[in-house]
């Protein structure tokens, strides 16, 4: 473990990229709790139902918390925000997400996660920003057949246009820490679930459809594996990077990224049953065969992570869907 680490600093102004989304708002949830200010930014766009970004909001909700409801894409916005603020870490969490998605409106990954991206770069830039802090994502590794997965792997394969923006940030970031000596780490997530989450991920869609008496579509029958990751454990890693900056490399560049997964893939049938015990009904399954832009499995090296933090996330499937289910079933009243 590194043997300089410090925790957060409550003193400090946080900056959160896409506070309304999933991830976003767990962070700034935990970072409020902590006493910590918190700037949150996002657009609220109707990706999935905007209901539930305006209930995260809701509960975030607080004398340290400030929001703006505008657009990374939108330069001068975002400028703004920094002239107003003095913001020692940023977090970027905005992006337009979803792998499917991508490949009917590529343009609003465009937008999105490399314009708005960039924008975010240009800030830290010309502002004294102690870390910029980005989501990544496990599906940068697209065609990658050595498993598990790890950080000096190559990622010159993605299979989706989201993966390639993805991609894009990382490059994007190394070139404005080596060219301007921006602290930053990536964080490659997989697979994330939990209370308060996307309506279109897999467990959330599952769970909505089996309690209407939906059927669900299960793809390459069943046989795909993911790492699924717990939000806390996701959440209990940003805290720990957020404060603790890169150590310059062999390059003298502070960058760095990280991997963040349970470590421990579960095959996508298993899974159903799984969401099926704590829903206490059973699925009516559409068996298909693989999708464009997916990929057969995602698995987590972490070693990295374990080396630098001694942490790794390891909340079971079980325990996490079961967190979930409970949450789902109070907010939509079942």
């Amino acid at each position: 473990m590194r043997t300089n680490l410090v925790p957060l600093d409550t003193k400090k102004t946080y900056l959160v990229t896409g506070a309304a989304g999933f991830i976003g708002f767990h962070l700034t949830q935990r970072l409020l709790s902590q006493g910590c200010s918190v700037i949150g930014f996002d657009n609220l766009n109707d990706y999935y139902e905007v209901s539930l970004k305006e209930e995260r909001l809701r509960l975030l909700a607080c004398d340290n918390f400030y929001f703006y409801k505008a657009d990374l894409a939108d330069k001068k916005a975002l400028d703004d925000i920094f002239e107003q603020h003095a913001i020692d870490y940023v977090i970027n969490l905005a992006a337009q997400a979803g792998v499917r998605y991508s490949i009917d409106n590529p343009y609003a990954y465009l937008q999105s996660n490399l314009v708005g991206f960039l924008n975010i770069l240009e800030a830290c830039r010309h502002h004294t920003v102690k870390h910029l802090v980005y989501a990544s994502s496990s599906s940068v590794y697209g065609l990658n057949s050595k498993i598990p997965y790890s950080t000096t792997d190559q990622v010159d394969h993605p299979v989706s246009l989201y993966a390639a923006t993805k991609k894009s940030n990382e490059l994007m970031a190394h070139a404005y820490t080596h060219l301007y000596q921006i602290p930053s780490t990536g964080l490659r997530f997989f697979t994330v679930y939990g209370p308060y989450g996307r309506p279109d991920m897999a467990y959330f869609s599952f769970a909505k459809r089996i309690m209407e008496g939906k059927g669900i579509k299960v793809y390459n029958n069943g046989d795909m594996w993911r790492d699924f990751t717990y939000v806390d454990d996701i959440i209990a890693a940003i805290e720990r990077i957020i404060p603790n900056p890169p150590e310059p490399n062999e390059a003298k560049d502070r960058y760095k990224i990280y991997n963040i997964g349970n470590n421990k893939p579960v095959r996508l049938s298993r899974f159903v049953e799984i969401l099926e015990t704590c829903l206490g009904r059973e699925a009516t399954k559409e068996y298909l065969p693989m999708q464009s832009g997916d990929v057969y499995q995602t698995y987590a090296d972490v070693t990295d992570l374990m080396k630098d933090f001694d942490f790794k996330p390891d909340t079971p499937l079980e325990n996490g869907l079961a967190s979930f289910v409970s949450w789902f079933k109070s907010y939509y009243q079942l």
